[in-house]
């Protein structure tokens, strides 16, 4: 059956994170929804990880699985699959890919920014932590190296993951100031639960 990614990009604010679950609203629950609400058919999403509560994106994506009768025109969909979606939640592209291409597992790398602010700014505040106290960037660094090449992390995973192993390879870790932020960037080809 052919496959689909989805490319979105969302403001997770008001959402119990990325994926679908029991009792909570989902970026996944928006987006499934509006598939439905255009197609008239239901659709299930295949996530390329999973989020806390609140994380923001600027880029992520989900597949599906479907066979349509015309192929429909893709930038028409995502146009009005947008007007239907909440207004923190984009549908950034939709493609056709190999029928065995998965979003998880086909992924090459994730990355992570964390934000700090020092000085209060209104417009930051959902999306970075306040800390009003000088930070050393040098010693930052120093740390943050040590997370770079390929390490076990399972001291950093919660218990009882599903997972093989807990080696992942951490391509990027470090601190750089951007405007009055500072920011934390961790890349890795995969990212532990909890981690």
């Amino acid at each position: 059956m052919p496959r689909y990614f989805i490319e979105v990009s969302y403001k997770g604010t008001l959402y119990a994170g990325f994926q679908a679950q029991q009792n909570a609203n989902t970026i996944q629950d928006e987006i499934e929804k509006a598939l439905g609400v255009y197609f008239k058919q239901s659709f299930s999403l295949t996530g390329s990880s999973r989020t806390d509560a609140g994380v923001h994106a600027l880029q992520n994506f989900f597949h599906f699985d479907f066979e349509f009768e015309k192929i429909p025109n893709w930038d028409k969909v995502a146009y009005h699959l947008n007007a239907i979606l909440p207004a923190d939640i984009v549908i950034k592209n939709i493609v056709a890919v190999e029928d065995n291409a998965h979003s998880r597992f086909d992924a090459k790398y994730r990355a992570y920014e964390y934000t700090i602010y020092a000085h209060k700014d209104p417009f930051l505040q959902d999306r970075a932590y306040f800390y009003p106290y000088k930070l050393d960037m040098e010693m930052l660094n120093q740390a943050a190296s040590l997370l770079k090449g390929m390490q076990n992390f399972e001291s950093f995973s919660k218990r009882n993951t599903q997972v093989k192993t807990f080696d992942c390879t951490i391509y990027e870790s470090e601190w750089i100031t951007r405007q009055q932020t500072i920011v934390y960037r961790v890349s890795g080809n995969r990212f532990l639960r909890g981690m």
